[in-house]
């Protein structure tokens, strides 16, 4: 079944996802009693296990038999890949911890942008060739930009920093730490990069999935399931840790059963919408077509902001 690649669609389509993206954690705020390791992972197991299942069986006649059909390697690294996009995510989080919002966020995702979008051409080698159009020339100056928007947030900060005593900067970030963050920052820009390696190492489930008479545009949804269930094993770690260390285990069940009610559901529909930004990220990725889908994570992470 022929692709009909459609960029003016792709940009749309990246455009509701990272509207998605954007506005996911507006239902954890329904959520009470619970810490934030505890509403994190319950929401993770809708966005990370559920909703893909759920989503590829809607959209691809049989799932299973295309991930059957695929080698062991592509499922083997979709999987790993996913793992580390999925401590990429974690690192996110860190960022805001130790820079803030307004800060983190700028060089977080700035890093994400740049580096999602650098690093997957110059391993398979077509970086040389985005200099040979003009789409590819604009591309790559819009990476220019950011970077130059990361060293300009990042003199700022160091700048913040010195000026402010250490009382101050507490009151409004209590572990304010510009070095800690901007490292940081930069290895979850790097991680992030880890999902383009996935769906790109998920290509053959994609395949399967057209060969048995999946939409293409939908072809990517199955690979979702295994590079999610790799973002899982990362996080499902990190929140039992914290919840061993900060000793919040018994929040799942602490709270009364109306509440614990309203918690999962306010937690799953976090978890769906979050989702729902690869969902459509998947889908504008294969409407961009070989020659601008290098570009994915940037319009991803610009839309976001």
């Amino acid at each position: 079944m022929a692709i009909t690649n459609n960029p003016e669609l792709g940009v749309l389509l990246h455009a509701i996802g990272g509207l998605a993206a954007a506005s996911f954690y507006i239902p954890f705020r329904g959520v009470k009693g619970w810490s934030w390791e505890s509403f994190w992972l319950v929401g993770g197991i809708v966005s990370w296990i559920i909703t893909p299942w759920v989503a590829s069986y809607m959209t691809i006649p049989d799932p299973v038999a295309a991930l059957r059909a695929a080698p062991m390697r592509s499922l083997l690294m979709s999987y790993v890949f996913g793992a580390l996009w999925g401590i990429g995510g974690l690192t996110f989080g860190l960022s805001m911890r130790y820079l803030g919002m307004s800060l983190g966020y700028a060089l977080a995702l700035g890093a994400c942008a740049a580096f999602g979008t650098l690093i997957p051409p110059m391993y398979f080698g077509t970086f040389a060739d985005l200099f040979q159009s003009t789409s590819g020339v604009v591309v790559l100056l819009g990476v220019a930009v950011c970077l130059v928007g990361i060293a300009v947030c990042g003199v700022a900060g160091m700048r913040k920093e010195a000026e402010l005593p250490d009382e101050v900067k507490r009151q409004t970030i209590r572990e304010f730490s510009f070095k800690k963050g901007v490292w940081i920052a930069m290895f979850c820009g790097i991680m992030s990069a880890c999902m383009a390696f996935a769906i790109a190492a998920g290509k053959p489930i994609a395949d399967a999935a057209v060969a048995l008479g999946a939409e293409p545009i939908f072809s990517n949804n199955p690979t979702y399931i295994i590079i999610m269930a790799g973002g899982f094993t990362s996080n499902l770690i990190w929140c039992l840790y914290l919840n061993i260390k900060n000793g919040t285990g018994s929040e799942y069940f602490s709270v009364k059963p109306t509440l614990l009610v309203m918690n999962v559901i306010f937690c799953a529909l976090a978890g769906a919408t979050w989702y729902l930004q690869f969902f459509f990220y998947g889908m504008g990725t294969i409407k961009l077509g070989e020659k601008y889908e290098f570009s994915s994570w940037t319009l991803h992470m610009a839309f976001i902001i």
